[in-house]
């Protein structure tokens, strides 16, 4: 079963982390490599996964465009393309915009210009009548600079013009230039952004408006939940964090949040106690992220957000731990006496999976399943959302789960979920309330200690287990759902008994 997927991939020394994806055999001739590598320029998982997602859009798009062969270009596809320009000019200059002198807005109109055809050609006769246009050589410079802009936007996203499509993006790119060098011009006046009106193509400079309608960040998450299509629980939590935002800032307009504004979030967060992985991981991202796509899809600017994080290394104490053996057995043999099958059963499958408690409590009977005469564990999207892509796997049943009766009790429900008795909560997910009752089961035993996580501490010992008993990496990873460490992890296939050998290494825990 193929489980490697595309996924950052951090480098073992620097802590940075890259893309890399390999280039598609009928491809490597146009792109000249066999693999594309590059840094996503952080250390925060969750900042390289969004940076990873948008690189990696990148790449498809330019492979798609490479595709296709040849385009021809209309001059509306060109103005579309070089809106990417016109943003980076207004961002390259926002702070200081009367330093804007590079672009030339009085020369602009003749920029690409038709030439003058001489009323007579008394001037080859003589000299002293050719008039030398003192501008000429500055208007040269300036369509060089476009065809050049044009080549290497071309070139990024794969797009193969001829020589008239070439013309045609490099005028699309002066226009784009040209539009944003005014808009400069106005800021550097003092207007703001708030108060100048977009320029449609062939306008004059800037008109002024009293105002503009607001943004509302809520309609942005809207907007990027109809795209990404998240799970309605990651829904329901971005909401709240946009809601939360609003609250702090006093306002609900995207057009007017300030990177001093999220500054001020961040720094009001850390005040009232919350941890900082917390804040970075469910507060920062969620509204950096939403605030990126408005970016990318023209409602704003620049990201506010851009940049503003927190350190999150877990301090002395702090740090997530797995259960030892005789906290685990202690929970094990609780567990064996219980009737409930959320908390005779869970607890057990997670010691010997090291799966999720929300990929526990949705199992049905029918991902109880036999593979090559082994008895295996499928987690399939069809049964409930996965977190990642990569938790979509199989894992074979332990000895230890089959000589404890879990194949019997598995058969006792012809058809469904196994924990049926388990109550969906609202965004229809029976691990929301399986979460409930297996932390109130555990902590009832008497395990405290603020650094286990009655559920997740399992996904912390099947990793623990596997060092201790030497367990292959590749085939750990793929026990656990988590992502290949190399691109040679990625190549090929776990074959179910491989998987069986390397699991059964940990050995049952004698009660």
């Amino acid at each position: 079963m193929p489980l490697a997927m595309s996924r950052p991939w951090k480098h073992p020394d620097s802590g940075v982390y890259w893309l890399r994806k390999g280039v598609p055999d009928d491809l490597r001739a146009l792109v000249g490599k066999r693999e594309e590598k590059r840094s996503l320029g952080t250390r925060d998982p969750v900042e390289a996964k969004r940076r990873h997602a948008e690189a990696l859009a990148e790449i498809e798009e330019r492979w798609a465009n490479l595709r296709l062969g040849p385009k021809i270009l209309t001059e509306r596809e060109a103005h579309q393309l070089a809106m990417v320009v016109h943003d980076w000019w207004l961002q390259q200059h926002t702070d200081n915009p009367s330093q804007q002198t590079t672009w030339n807005v009085d020369l602009a109109d003749r920029v690409f210009a038709p030439q003058a055809t001489p009323k007579s050609y008394d001037f080859l006769y003589d000299a002293f009548q050719i008039e030398i246009d003192p501008d000429r050589f500055r208007i040269l410079q300036m369509e060089t600079w476009c065809r050049e802009l044009a080549d290497q936007f071309a070139s990024t996203r794969g797009l193969i013009l001829n020589e008239e499509g070439r013309r045609v993006l490099a005028r699309a790119v002066a226009a784009a230039l040209q539009r944003a060098s005014l808009t400069l011009a106005q800021l550097a006046k003092g207007a703001t952004f708030s108060n100048i009106l977009p320029l449609a193509h062939g306008q004059g400079a800037p008109r002024l408006a009293s105002s503009q309608s607001p943004l509302p960040l809520i309609d942005l998450v809207k907007g990027w939940a109809a795209e990404r299509r998240p799970a309605a629980k990651t829904l329901y939590e971005w909401s709240r964090v946009a809601n939360q935002l609003k609250d702090y800032v006093g306002h609900d307009d995207a057009r007017r949040l300030t990177g001093e504004d999220i500054v001020g979030w961040k720094q009001s967060m850390v005040a009232g106690g919350l941890r900082p992985k917390t804040i970075q991981d469910a507060k920062l991202a969620p509204i950096r992220t939403i605030l990126q796509w408005a970016v990318q899809n023209k409602h704003i600017l620049s990201n506010p957000a851009e940049g503003v994080s927190l350190d999150v290394k877990s301090k002395q104490g702090e740090k997530k731990r797995s259960f030892t053996d005789e906290e685990a057995k202690l929970i094990l043999r609780a567990a064996l006496t219980e009737k409930d099958p959320v908390r005779r059963w869970v607890p057990w499958i997670g010691a010997y999976t090291g799966a999720r408690v929300s990929e526990i409590c949705q199992l049905r009977s029918e991902d109880v399943i036999k593979l090559d005469q082994i008895w295996c564990i499928k987690f399939d999207p069809e049964a409930g959302s996965l977190k990642t892509s990569g938790s979509e796997r199989i894992i074979p049943v332990h000895p230890a789960l089959i000589e404890n009766g879990f194949l019997k009790f598995a058969n006792t429900v012809k058809s469904g979920p196994l924990f049926v008795e388990l109550s969906p909560d609202k965004f229809g997910k029976r691990g929301g309330n399986g979460t409930k009752v297996i932390g109130r089961f555990v902590r009832q035993l008497g395990l405290k200690d603020p650094r286990l996580s009655p559920s997740h501490s399992w996904r912390h010992r099947i990793k623990t287990s596997g060092r201790k008993y030497g367990l292959a990496q590749d085939i750990l990873n793929a026990i656990t759902g988590h992502g290949a460490t190399s691109v040679a992890d990625s190549y090929g296939e776990f074959p179910v008994d491989a998987l069986f050998r390397e699991i059964s290494k940990i050995p049952r825990l004698e009660l």
